[in-house]
């Protein structure tokens, strides 16, 4: 083969092609701007002035002042509470739309799964404040059968307020890939297991929880991941004491006028979010390999 420039097979050359304009579209929206935030993240700043003398100034102080550190906190704590609820209502429902709804009505059922997206989300958190206010449908409904005498006020701007509202906008999010890994089961290694005395407990053990598993992982990371970045529904349904790191980095950006601050606080929060799930992923690998 003589020296010279590599050449390129038409096949390869169709490929890049096609890749390209992807290639271009995540340089410049996402790599790029994240780039930028990196770079910020070193300056700081001095109400209009900017200072570009690169320093980890801002990343001390979001690790170590106590406000910061409690967000993060808080906001872990939601997004896992959050995760775990999701993932607990959203599996029962994909195991009846699997294996106990007939195969035709299955497009059915998902897609009324998907109605809450119709709506607004800004709508459907303005509806958990009807729902959760101090003269909502549940503290009337209380007062009116005569339960309570005076409306409760602690359940709407709390944690748990805001838990139950992100827990009701991603629940989609994780019935689907969940219903995706039950629906590949094999329904033949369940009937085998029957066959060999094993009860309904057993194969679910043993059977369709392990291979359930891909999907349950997948859920929650799609789940996690945004929930502790979100700042609308902590600043409507959360109050004081239900803010997290996302309105912390929205005040630092817009009001306190400090978005190198800013920018370190959100690549702490996406560095946490990183570690907290290549922990998990390597907690469960051993489950997304069952046939291994």
């Amino acid at each position: 083969m003589p020296w010279g420039r590599p050449r390129i097979s038409p096949e390869a050359a169709s490929g890049l092609v096609l890749i390209s304009p992807t290639f271009i579209y995540a340089l410049l929206l996402l790599a790029t701007p994240i780039a930028a935030v990196v770079l910020l993240s070193f300056w700081t700043q001095d109400y209009l002035d900017l200072q570009r003398t690169l320093t980890l100034a801002n990343y001390q102080k979001a690790w170590s002042e106590p406000i910061y550190q409690s967000l993060m906190l808080r906001s872990v704590k939601i997004s896992l509470l959050v995760t775990v609820a999701t993932v607990l209502i959203g599996f029962p429902i994909a195991y009846y739309i699997a294996f106990m709804v007939p195969p035709r009505h299955r497009p059915i059922w998902l897609f009324l799964i998907t109605i809450p997206f119709w709506t607004s989300y800004l709508v459907r958190i303005f509806l958990w404040k009807v729902i959760l206010g101090y003269g909502g449908v549940i503290n009337g409904s209380l007062v009116g059968l005569g339960i309570i005498e005076e409306p409760l006020k602690f359940i709407l701007y709390n944690q748990g307020a805001v838990v139950l509202t992100l827990s009701h906008a991603w629940l989609p999010f994780a019935i689907l890939p969940i219903f995706v890994a039950l629906n590949k089961i094999d329904r033949s290694l369940l009937e085998a297991a029957e066959d060999l005395g094993d009860g309904p407990v057993r194969r679910f053990l043993h059977i369709t929880l392990p291979l359930a598993m891909p999907g349950i992982v997948a859920a929650a990371i799609i789940v996690f991941i945004p929930t502790i970045g979100d700042y609308v529904t902590p600043r409507l349904v959360g109050g004081p004491n239900g803010l997290m790191i996302a309105n912390m980095i929205e005040v630092q950006f817009k009001k306190a006028n400090n978005a190198p601050l800013g920018a370190a606080l959100a690549l702490s929060a996406m560095f946490v979010v990183t570690l907290i799930s290549l922990l998990f992923l390597l907690a469960v690998r051993k489950y997304l390999r069952p046939n291994q």
